[in-house]
Protein backbone atom coordinates (compact mmCIF):
# COMPACT_ATOMS: atom_id res chain seq x y z
CA UNK A 1 0.00 0.00 0.00
CA UNK A 2 1.16 3.78 -0.23
CA UNK A 3 2.78 5.29 1.84
CA UNK A 4 1.29 8.51 3.84
CA UNK A 5 2.57 11.87 1.80
CA UNK A 6 4.54 9.82 -0.48
CA UNK A 7 3.03 10.08 -4.41
CA UNK A 8 1.48 6.80 -6.30
CA UNK A 9 3.07 6.22 -9.46
CA UNK A 10 2.10 3.30 -11.91
CA UNK A 11 4.73 2.13 -14.17
CA UNK A 12 3.44 -0.26 -17.08
CA UNK A 13 5.96 -2.89 -18.42
CA UNK A 14 7.69 -2.44 -15.14
CA UNK A 15 9.18 -5.92 -15.61
CA UNK A 16 12.81 -4.88 -17.09
CA UNK A 17 14.15 -2.20 -19.52
CA UNK A 18 13.42 1.10 -19.39
CA UNK A 19 10.08 0.94 -17.42
CA UNK A 20 12.09 -0.80 -14.07
CA UNK A 21 14.40 2.34 -14.31
CA UNK A 22 11.76 4.69 -14.06
CA UNK A 23 10.44 2.96 -11.39
CA UNK A 24 13.87 3.22 -9.98
CA UNK A 25 13.70 6.64 -10.68
CA UNK A 26 10.52 7.27 -8.82
CA UNK A 27 11.68 5.52 -5.65
CA UNK A 28 14.69 7.16 -5.45
CA UNK A 29 13.02 10.49 -5.52
CA UNK A 30 10.42 10.01 -2.87
CA UNK A 31 7.62 7.67 -4.70
CA UNK A 32 5.99 4.69 -3.74
CA UNK A 33 4.98 2.36 -6.88
CA UNK A 34 2.61 0.20 -8.54
CA UNK A 35 4.63 -2.05 -11.13
CA UNK A 36 2.23 -3.64 -13.61
CA UNK A 37 3.96 -6.42 -16.22
CA UNK A 38 3.14 -9.81 -17.29
CA UNK A 39 6.28 -11.23 -15.27
CA UNK A 40 5.53 -10.76 -12.08
CA UNK A 41 9.10 -12.54 -10.40
CA UNK A 42 10.99 -10.32 -12.35
CA UNK A 43 8.43 -7.26 -10.68
CA UNK A 44 8.58 -8.79 -6.54
CA UNK A 45 12.56 -9.02 -7.05
CA UNK A 46 12.19 -4.87 -8.27
CA UNK A 47 10.05 -4.27 -5.61
CA UNK A 48 12.33 -5.71 -2.84
CA UNK A 49 15.17 -3.35 -4.77
CA UNK A 50 13.04 -0.64 -4.42
CA UNK A 51 12.54 -0.93 -0.70
CA UNK A 52 15.98 0.27 -0.10
CA UNK A 53 14.65 4.07 -1.01
CA UNK A 54 12.00 3.79 1.63
CA UNK A 55 9.34 2.84 -1.63
CA UNK A 56 6.65 0.67 -1.00
CA UNK A 57 5.91 -1.24 -3.84
CA UNK A 58 2.42 -2.88 -5.16
CA UNK A 59 2.75 -6.01 -7.77
CA UNK A 60 -0.40 -6.04 -10.30
CA UNK A 61 0.02 -8.81 -12.88
CA UNK A 62 -1.47 -7.47 -16.16
CA UNK A 63 -1.27 -8.48 -19.82
CA UNK A 64 -2.04 -5.38 -22.03
CA UNK A 65 -2.61 -7.38 -24.96
CA UNK A 66 -5.63 -8.97 -23.61
CA UNK A 67 -9.19 -6.91 -24.28
CA UNK A 68 -10.31 -4.80 -21.63
CA UNK A 69 -6.89 -5.75 -19.55
CA UNK A 70 -6.50 -1.63 -18.91
CA UNK A 71 -10.00 -1.60 -17.85
CA UNK A 72 -9.19 -4.45 -15.48
CA UNK A 73 -5.49 -2.84 -14.43
CA UNK A 74 -8.09 0.46 -13.05
CA UNK A 75 -10.41 -1.79 -10.93
CA UNK A 76 -7.79 -3.53 -9.45
CA UNK A 77 -6.39 0.09 -8.34
CA UNK A 78 -9.62 1.00 -7.11
CA UNK A 79 -10.56 -1.98 -5.28
CA UNK A 80 -7.02 -1.52 -3.41
CA UNK A 81 -7.66 1.90 -2.90
CA UNK A 82 -4.68 3.33 -4.60
CA UNK A 83 -5.46 6.41 -6.19
CA UNK A 84 -2.57 7.32 -8.79
CA UNK A 85 -0.49 10.55 -8.76
CA UNK A 86 1.94 9.88 -11.60
CA UNK A 87 1.08 7.15 -14.73
CA UNK A 88 4.27 6.09 -16.82
CA UNK A 89 2.67 4.61 -20.13
CA UNK A 90 5.72 2.58 -20.56
CA UNK A 91 4.37 -1.04 -21.98
CA UNK A 92 4.93 -1.43 -25.55
CA UNK A 93 5.85 -3.95 -28.00
CA UNK A 94 7.39 -4.52 -31.56
CA UNK A 95 7.42 -6.50 -34.75
CA UNK A 96 9.96 -6.54 -37.30
CA UNK A 97 9.06 -7.92 -40.98
CA UNK A 98 7.18 -7.20 -43.94
CA UNK A 99 3.45 -6.54 -43.16
CA UNK A 100 1.56 -9.13 -45.71
CA UNK A 101 3.75 -11.48 -43.96
CA UNK A 102 3.35 -10.67 -40.69
CA UNK A 103 1.84 -12.92 -38.04
CA UNK A 104 -1.75 -11.45 -37.63
CA UNK A 105 -2.08 -11.68 -33.76
CA UNK A 106 1.30 -10.27 -33.33
CA UNK A 107 -0.13 -6.85 -35.49
CA UNK A 108 -3.41 -6.67 -33.24
CA UNK A 109 -1.16 -7.40 -29.99
CA UNK A 110 0.76 -4.41 -30.60
CA UNK A 111 -2.08 -2.45 -31.33
CA UNK A 112 -3.79 -3.27 -28.29
CA UNK A 113 -0.60 -2.55 -25.91
CA UNK A 114 0.84 0.32 -28.17
CA UNK A 115 -2.65 2.32 -28.82
CA UNK A 116 -5.61 0.92 -27.27
CA UNK A 117 -4.09 -0.23 -23.70
CA UNK A 118 -2.73 3.21 -23.24
CA UNK A 119 -5.28 5.56 -24.32
CA UNK A 120 -7.86 3.54 -22.29
CA UNK A 121 -5.63 3.61 -18.80
CA UNK A 122 -5.01 7.39 -19.48
CA UNK A 123 -8.53 7.97 -20.36
CA UNK A 124 -9.13 6.28 -17.04
CA UNK A 125 -6.61 7.55 -14.28
CA UNK A 126 -6.82 11.54 -15.98
CA UNK A 127 -9.54 12.70 -14.63
CA UNK A 128 -9.01 11.76 -11.25
CA UNK A 129 -5.96 13.92 -11.40
CA UNK A 130 -7.73 16.69 -13.01
CA UNK A 131 -10.19 16.45 -10.34
CA UNK A 132 -7.44 16.83 -7.92
CA UNK A 133 -5.76 19.88 -9.22
CA UNK A 134 -2.21 17.76 -9.64
CA UNK A 135 -0.99 15.04 -11.31
CA UNK A 136 1.71 13.80 -14.45
CA UNK A 137 1.73 11.61 -17.20
CA UNK A 138 4.52 9.96 -19.19
CA UNK A 139 3.66 7.99 -22.60
CA UNK A 140 6.61 6.48 -23.56
CA UNK A 141 7.01 6.91 -27.50
CA UNK A 142 9.95 6.53 -29.73
CA UNK A 143 11.76 8.08 -32.34
CA UNK A 144 9.85 5.83 -35.09
CA UNK A 145 7.04 8.37 -34.15
CA UNK A 146 8.30 10.57 -36.25
CA UNK A 147 8.42 8.79 -39.53
CA UNK A 148 6.81 5.74 -41.30
CA UNK A 149 9.04 2.49 -41.19
CA UNK A 150 8.93 0.04 -43.47
CA UNK A 151 9.60 -3.22 -42.05
CA UNK A 152 8.16 -2.21 -38.83
CA UNK A 153 5.11 -0.21 -40.31
CA UNK A 154 2.81 -1.18 -37.29
CA UNK A 155 5.18 -0.25 -34.72
CA UNK A 156 6.38 2.98 -36.27
CA UNK A 157 2.53 3.79 -36.84
CA UNK A 158 1.32 2.98 -33.08
CA UNK A 159 4.47 5.15 -31.62
CA UNK A 160 3.28 7.97 -34.23
CA UNK A 161 -0.36 8.16 -32.59
CA UNK A 162 1.56 7.98 -28.95
CA UNK A 163 3.52 11.31 -30.25
CA UNK A 164 0.12 12.85 -31.42
CA UNK A 165 -2.16 12.16 -28.34
CA UNK A 166 0.56 13.30 -26.08
CA UNK A 167 0.90 16.35 -27.92
CA UNK A 168 -2.55 17.34 -27.90
CA UNK A 169 -3.24 16.19 -24.29
CA UNK A 170 0.02 18.34 -23.20
CA UNK A 171 -2.42 21.20 -24.89
CA UNK A 172 -6.27 20.35 -23.54
CA UNK A 173 -5.06 20.23 -19.91
CA UNK A 174 -3.43 23.14 -19.22
CA UNK A 175 -4.45 24.83 -16.54
CA UNK A 176 -5.47 21.84 -14.79
CA UNK A 177 -2.03 20.68 -12.96
CA UNK A 178 -1.95 18.05 -14.66
CA UNK A 179 1.41 17.70 -17.10
CA UNK A 180 1.21 15.23 -20.17
CA UNK A 181 5.18 13.98 -21.29
CA UNK A 182 5.85 12.18 -24.32
CA UNK A 183 9.28 10.23 -24.02
CA UNK A 184 11.03 9.69 -27.49
CA UNK A 185 14.11 7.14 -27.26
CA UNK A 186 15.97 5.57 -29.64
CA UNK A 187 17.50 2.56 -29.56
CA UNK A 188 18.16 1.27 -26.13
CA UNK A 189 20.32 -1.61 -24.70
CA UNK A 190 17.48 -3.20 -23.46
CA UNK A 191 15.68 -7.30 -25.26
CA UNK A 192 13.01 -5.00 -27.33
CA UNK A 193 14.84 -5.62 -30.46
CA UNK A 194 15.31 -9.39 -29.87
CA UNK A 195 11.55 -9.49 -28.78
CA UNK A 196 10.73 -7.84 -31.78
CA UNK A 197 11.75 -10.35 -34.11
CA UNK A 198 15.07 -8.85 -34.93
CA UNK A 199 18.65 -10.83 -34.69
CA UNK A 200 20.93 -7.17 -34.12
CA UNK A 201 20.35 -3.99 -33.46
CA UNK A 202 21.66 -1.42 -36.25
CA UNK A 203 21.73 1.44 -34.45
CA UNK A 204 24.08 2.53 -31.62
CA UNK A 205 22.06 2.31 -28.68
CA UNK A 206 21.96 4.37 -25.13
CA UNK A 207 21.47 2.21 -21.69
CA UNK A 208 17.97 2.18 -20.25
CA UNK A 209 19.05 3.71 -16.95
CA UNK A 210 20.61 6.60 -18.95
CA UNK A 211 16.78 6.78 -20.59
CA UNK A 212 14.87 6.95 -17.52
CA UNK A 213 16.61 9.73 -16.39
CA UNK A 214 16.53 11.67 -19.24
CA UNK A 215 12.48 10.58 -19.31
CA UNK A 216 12.52 11.29 -15.16
CA UNK A 217 13.36 14.84 -15.19
CA UNK A 218 11.44 15.38 -18.44
CA UNK A 219 8.57 14.24 -16.29
CA UNK A 220 9.40 16.50 -13.56
CA UNK A 221 9.57 19.38 -15.35
CA UNK A 222 6.68 18.98 -17.34
CA UNK A 223 8.49 19.15 -20.58
CA UNK A 224 6.11 17.97 -23.62
CA UNK A 225 8.31 15.77 -25.59
CA UNK A 226 11.72 14.56 -25.06
CA UNK A 227 14.50 12.88 -27.53
CA UNK A 228 16.34 10.92 -25.65
CA UNK A 229 20.60 11.58 -27.18
CA UNK A 230 21.69 14.22 -29.29
CA UNK A 231 21.78 11.60 -32.69
CA UNK A 232 18.58 10.20 -31.95
CA UNK A 233 17.17 14.18 -32.17
CA UNK A 234 19.04 14.72 -35.74
CA UNK A 235 17.51 11.40 -36.45
CA UNK A 236 14.35 12.46 -35.85
CA UNK A 237 14.11 15.56 -37.06
CA UNK A 238 15.72 13.86 -40.43
CA UNK A 239 12.62 11.49 -40.77
CA UNK A 240 10.07 13.88 -39.35
CA UNK A 241 11.64 16.64 -42.07
CA UNK A 242 13.33 14.77 -44.77
CA UNK A 243 12.18 13.43 -48.29
CA UNK A 244 10.70 10.04 -48.08
CA UNK A 245 12.37 8.89 -51.02
CA UNK A 246 15.25 8.76 -49.11
CA UNK A 247 14.40 7.88 -45.56
CA UNK A 248 11.62 5.45 -46.37
CA UNK A 249 14.46 3.05 -47.85
CA UNK A 250 16.99 4.62 -45.11
CA UNK A 251 14.82 3.04 -42.32
CA UNK A 252 13.57 -0.49 -44.47
CA UNK A 253 17.49 -1.21 -44.55
CA UNK A 254 17.99 -0.32 -40.90
CA UNK A 255 15.06 -2.55 -39.74
CA UNK A 256 15.65 -5.40 -42.13
CA UNK A 257 16.61 -8.82 -40.05
CA UNK A 258 20.33 -9.76 -40.27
Amino acid sequence: MASPGRPLALVTGASGGIGADLARELAKDGHDLVLSARTVPAMEALADELRAHGANSTVIAADLAKPRAAAELASCLEDRGLQIDVLIANAGLGGVGRFDQMDPQRISDMLMINVLALTELTRILVPGMVARGRGKVLLVASTASFQPGPRMAVYFATKSYVLSLGEALTYELRGTGVTVTTLCPGATATNFFKAAGATENLMPAMSAPEVARVGYRALKTGRRVVITGIMNRILALGGRYGPHWLTLPATAALMSRR
